[in-house]
């Protein structure tokens, strides 16, 4: 599989802003659609936000619309997670993810990330 490479996690305080990065190599994504996940401890894995092959189409769970907001760089094989806002509740270990096509389900997706941390203080 090709690697996808997150970055840009870390820790902050609510209210702060973070910026976090997928990174591929090896092949373009640019016909994939591209996610991003998120797993607190004790919790499943949990849809944050998509966006189509072409960045036309997003998508955003509920619990971070309006805070949140997923861009993508074809040319730069890279997508991107913009969090805004960032409460407590948004602690968690931030997967990038690509796949055929768009979607909210962490089993359509193909390809994955190891993972950053993004750690949000009260």
């Amino acid at each position: 599989q090709v690697p996808l490479v997150e970055s840009g996690g870390g820790l902050v305080q609510a209210g702060d802003s973070l910026r976090l990065s997928c990174a591929a190599s090896g092949r373009s994504f640019g016909s994939h659609a591209m996610a991003w996940f998120r797993q607190a401890p004790g919790k499943e894995r949990e849809f944050v936000a998509a966006i189509s092959w072409s960045g036309e189409m997003t998508y955003y769970a509920d619990s971070v619309k309006g805070r949140f907001t997923i861009s993508r760089d074809n040319g730069k094989n890279s997508v991107y997670l913009q969090l805004n806002s960032l409460k407590p509740d948004d602690t968690a270990v931030y997967y990038c993810a690509a796949g055929q096509y768009m979607g909210d389900s962490w089993s359509r997706y193909e390809f994955w990330g190891q993972g950053t941390q993004v750690t949000v203080s009260s």
